[in-house]
């Protein structure tokens, strides 16, 4: 978070994720790893002077090893409870978001493609019921699937730009305008090609769980770092960096990123 702060940044959305080496097997401790991550969220601001926003939901590929351990409808009502129980977080304003939601982005058996359908139609109602955004985690969808998430969402009552699709590796064309709103990974090249495009979107970066390989994926810094790059460059400047940092947000999540004598909101 230091090398974060020092580029630069001053706000984050911190998604949830796994403390421990086991998945979840109980609500009391996907009760905890939210907890977790509101604290991680106030040590961010208080030792950093980032401001962390927490998205908060069980992640889906851990329906994989819970239908295994618990089977099919123990593990979705697990899931759907832990859903509820980030829907309320963010009904009492500790949370900004339910993320990440979604598919594993790998091939499963149909047991556990069923449970994940399950488990997301029920996060598309909670975040209904509690107005927020909701952070998609699957594998890369074509324009064609994105439309067809789109008409889930809105079946179940969500604006279709409220739904945010994490790790975003290619640039979203043909999409039907509002549609699903993409995150694009900030990887240089792809950061290029968007910077221009109208929004909302949002630049990300994401974790991977190596020890031995910190920031294999991209280092927390990069996202700082690009907008600095941008803004910096003479033939683009700073105007295309208010879509992802300022109107995405307005747009999505309803409010805007203000700062104050720090830096932070």
């Amino acid at each position: 978070m230091e090398r974060f702060r020092a580029a630069g940044g001053t706000h984050l959305f911190l998604a949830t994720q796994n403390y421990d080496h086991d998945v979840p097997l109980s609500l009391e401790s996907y009760a905890r790893q939210f907890e977790v991550t509101a604290e991680l969220a106030v040590k961010v601001h208080a030792e950093v002077g980032a401001r962390a926003y927490p998205v908060l939901a069980p992640y889906p590929v851990d329906l994989v090893t819970a239908v295994a351990q618990v089977g099919n409808a123990r593990a979705v009502e697990l899931h759907c409870s832990a859903l509820d129980l980030a829907g309320r977080w963010v009904r009492e304003r500790k949370a900004v978001a339910l993320g990440e939601v979604g598919f594993p982005h790998f091939p499963v058996s149909d047991e556990v493609r069923d449970a994940a359908d399950t488990v997301f139609r029920h996060a598309l109602e909670v975040a209904r019921d509690s107005d927020c955004p909701v952070v998609v985690h699957s594998a890369d969808l074509d324009a064609a699937e994105r439309t067809g998430l789109a008409e889930r969402a809105r079946r179940a009552g969500v604006r279709p730009d409220r739904i945010v699709k994490h790790y975003a590796r290619a640039r979203f064309v043909g999409r039907d305008d509002p549609g699903v709103v993409p995150s694009y990974l900030a990887r240089r090249e792809l950061v290029r090609e968007v910077i221009r495009d109208p929004g909302p979107w949002f630049l990300e970066t994401d974790y991977l769980d190596d020890t031995d390989r910190p920031g294999a994926v991209l280092d927390l810094a990069t996202v700082p770092r690009r907008a600095t790059a941008i803004a910096d460059d003479p033939a683009v400047g700073p105007e295309p960096l208010w879509v992802p940092f300022v109107e995405a947000i307005e747009r999505v999540y309803g409010w805007r990123p203000e700062l104050d004598a720090e830096g932070a909101e």
